[in-house]
């Protein structure tokens, strides 16, 4: 009886866990993202999109982010905000959608893009200075050619002549999905790429 018992409740037990096995198989496991795939592709991403739809219609000036004297905690403070925080941003030219970033500091990497002075920093400022002084050299040589300076300046004063919207997200793989989904929505393939280095 004892011996029926316990194959009774391993039964049992199988059961339990292969219901919630079938439960998690369809939750996105990665960076704890909380939805299944589908949830991600027809509800979340939408639903963030509207959301930066609305932040498009009042962007910010990157002129703000390239002032003098203007750093983190001041940009903060007239964005209402107490802390930098991850999300989406999108780069307009006037009001057209030019190039889609992400970060896990937004304010932090909107003033690299304007006050950066590495590739590493402004990397858009580099590949736009790239498409007009190309070169075959590494990026941290094309960097100590003087023409090559001159143009990452002005590609840098370009982007300070831009406009900004971002929204906050949170999850780590929803923002990496965002971004893709962004640039695809928003046509920005002149400045995006997802090509790994």
């Amino acid at each position: 009886m004892l011996a029926e018992n316990s194959s009774a409740l391993t039964n049992r037990s199988k059961r339990r866990l292969s219901s919630a096995l079938e439960i998690r198989r369809d939750i996105m496991a990665i960076d704890n993202c909380p939805y299944a795939f589908e949830e991600l592709a027809e509800e979340i991403l939408p639903a963030y999109f509207e959301e930066l739809q609305k932040s498009i219609s009042a962007p910010h000036e990157m002129a703000t982010f390239g002032q003098k004297g203007m750093g983190k905690t001041t940009i903060l403070k007239r964005l209402n905000r107490s802390s930098d925080f991850p999300g989406c941003y999108v780069l307009l030219e006037e009001s057209k959608p030019i190039y889609v970033g992400i970060s896990r500091s937004i304010v932090q990497r909107l003033l690299q893009h304007v006050k950066g002075t590495y590739h590493y920093d402004a990397s858009l400022a580099y590949r736009i200075a790239s498409q007009i002084v190309q070169h075959g050299n590494q990026r941290n040589v094309a960097m100590t050619d003087p023409d090559f300076k001159n143009e990452f300046e002005k590609a840098k004063n370009y982007i300070k002549s831009l406009k900004v919207a971002f929204i906050q997200i949170h999850n780590y793989l929803e923002i990496y999905m965002f971004e893709a989904y962004c640039a695809i929505k928003l046509d920005t393939a002149q400045w995006n790429t997802f090509k790994t280095h």
